[in-house]
């Protein structure tokens, strides 16, 4: 396996500090391209851009389809804001940055998420950490969790239940039950995602 191709299957994580890196990190700061980046028990992940599809399909998602539903049942769905957890073996910081979340407005505070949101989607991406995050988001009682390929759509709801996480089985029909906010959601022909509530229906 060449240089490259070692670098492309493997995760960045930097455990610090390092004066020669500090520099870098400062510039990448004032470029504006550390605002996924997370910490997870005191240790930085550094989390690269996302696709085009990836922020687009976001986007529909979070904004034309969540934040009216959300508001009818008084939250709030948000894009890409930190949800902070207890810290663990003294270490001051430890959150992770969804790509989607819905909260109740009195977890939200300046820098994020108090713990407790009701719902944390994570748009897939090659080789991205979303799926180590389970154990995170359990220990703050995030009741459910969303994996979301953005090129096809595919999708996994998992149910928090007695601690841990459980997937949602698939219907006979293709649907799958999201029971935080009373959806149905199904991977239809585009591939699009259609999510269906009482009242409504969008296809994204």
């Amino acid at each position: 396996m060449t240089s490259a191709a070692r670098l492309t299957a493997m995760h960045a994580v930097i455990v610090g500090p390092d004066p020669s890196w500090l520099a870098w990190l400062e510039e990448r700061a004032r470029r504006g391209n550390d605002h996924r980046d997370e910490v997870w028990d005191g240790v930085l992940h550094v989390v690269p851009p996302v696709s085009t599809a990836h922020q687009s399909f976001e986007g529909d998602l979070a904004y034309e389809v969540l934040r009216p539903i959300a508001k009818r049942l008084g939250l709030v769905a948000l894009c890409e804001l930190g949800v902070f957890g207890p810290s663990k073996r003294g270490r001051k910081k430890n959150y992770r940055i969804p790509d989607v979340l819905v909260a109740d407005r009195e977890h939200v505070s300046e820098r994020g998420v108090e713990q407790r949101a009701e719902l944390v989607i994570e748009v897939l991406s090659p080789h991205d950490e979303s799926r180590e995050k389970f154990g995170f988001y359990a220990e703050c009682g995030i009741p459910e969790y969303w994996l979301v390929d953005p090129i096809t759509r595919a999708i996994e709801v998992h149910v928090l239940r007695d601690g841990a996480y459980q997937l949602q089985p698939t219907r006979d029909d293709g649907t799958i039950e999201a029971p935080r906010l009373a959806l149905t959601l199904r991977v239809i022909d585009g591939p699009k995602l259609r999510i269906d509530w009482d009242g409504g229906s969008a296809e994204i």
